[in-house]
């Protein structure tokens, strides 16, 4: 996939915005007693080696092979949200607290966000294969961006005869595989995924869907009906309560990597508003 500039530039006016917020609450970033900036800190790296310093920047934690933990002046993502990568020179963190994590951005392949840690510096060679030169031990961290999320989720009530509710098709799949049913969901695409979920959830701005609970893959579902749902920018994501009719199917082993316990096969789909 290309990555999209616009986003790109979207994080990094964010970082230059926060950086006055950023100084007003620790002090002038020069001396060991206030808060650094990674640049100051990877512009000198001998000044602050082997020294406990406190240093405010953008996390970044992604899982995988190979994953990422550190600390960088900003973030660039997909209009999506996803493939999040550090701009500039980043800093290594061994041990940012997982706690932390609930409150920063979450699109679902990645955490990231503006925080403060404080930890002992030391240069060399840390990360996956040793490409990062720097590092910091976290000693403590904290959130400096709060990102709040709202969250729709569909109702566990049963629906009209001859409807299957979504949590129904969780509680008994078995009942319903192999049959062509009606239901209710949201319906959920970001490019990677697409399912039928109990619920999505965003960010206040509606930036960064998720969906929620256990979803069911989705294929087939017709594009002209999501002109009607909620979509991200430049089309990076749909979601929206949708009505979909299909064969329903169970047993496991489908979607991207066969994560999915079920797969529904749409043949028809309604939003509802």
């Amino acid at each position: 996939m290309i990555r999209s500039p616009w986003r790109s530039l979207l994080i990094v006016l964010l970082l230059l915005t926060s950086l006055p917020f950023l100084a007003t609450c620790g002090g002038q970033g020069g001396s060991l007693g206030s808060s650094l900036y990674v640049q100051n800190v990877t512009a000198d790296p001998a000044a602050y080696s082997g020294k406990e310093i406190t240093v405010d920047g953008a996390y970044l934690w992604r899982p995988g092979n190979p994953g990422i933990s550190v600390l960088a002046i900003g973030v660039g993502t997909l209009d999506n949200g996803l493939d999040a990568q550090p701009l500039g020179d980043a800093i290594w963190l061994e041990g940012f607290p997982a706690a932390q994590t609930a409150n920063l951005h979450s699109p679902g392949d990645a955490v990231y966000g503006f925080v403060r840690v404080r930890g002992q510096f030391v240069s060399g060679t840390f990360g996956p294969e040793g490409k990062y030169p720097y590092q910091i031990t976290v000693s403590t961290a904290e959130v400096i961006e709060q990102v709040h999320r709202v969250e729709s989720v569909v109702k566990d009530a049963p629906l009209a005869s001859g409807k299957v509710s979504f949590f129904d098709l969780q509680r008994n799949p078995e009942k319903y595989s192999g049959q062509t049913i009606t239901a209710q969901g949201y319906y959920f695409w970001n490019s990677v995924i697409y399912v039928l979920a109990e619920g999505v959830s965003t960010e206040e701005d509606g930036a960064s869907p998720q969906p929620m609970g256990s979803p069911i893959w989705m294929e087939g579902f017709p594009p002209d009906k999501s002109v009607d749902l909620h979509i991200g920018p430049n089309n990076s994501f749909v979601w929206g309560l949708v009505e979909v009719t299909g064969t329903f199917q169970t047993g496991g082993g489908f979607g991207k990597d066969g994560v999915y316990k079920s797969i529904f096969n749409v043949v028809s789909a309604t939003p509802i508003k």
